[in-house]
């Protein structure tokens, strides 16, 4: 019989936390030049991490981890559009990001 993990708990939610923060300040770091066309581009798609973010900050100060952990998921999925689109610099890292052609 296969064993279902289908809890969040404080440690999976914490990794997820922490996982996606350490994601922001990489992309934060990789960012377009200023006078390129893909920095409006950038800006949009870190506003929509940040307030995805920033839900999941509040959703687990309310003890709310379904909807943090779905905040989150939401958060890197921009994260890895952006990488994957070439909007945010993030090297030859294909363990955080899905960078795979």
């Amino acid at each position: 019989m296969v064993e279902i993990d289908n809890i969040i708990t404080d440690k999976k939610i914490e990794n997820y936390f922490e996982r996606t923060k350490e994601a922001i300040t990489i992309i934060k770091n990789g960012l377009p030049p200023e006078k390129s066309l893909l920095s409006d581009v950038a800006s949009d798609f870190l506003v929509m991490i940040d307030c995805y973010f920033e839900d999941a900050k509040t959703f687990i100060d309310k003890g709310d981890y379904i909807n943090a952990f779905a905040s989150l998921n939401y958060a890197y999925g921009w994260i890895d559009a952006g990488a994957r689109l070439g909007i945010f610099n993030v090297g030859d890292d294909d363990v955080r990001f899905t960078l795979a052609k």
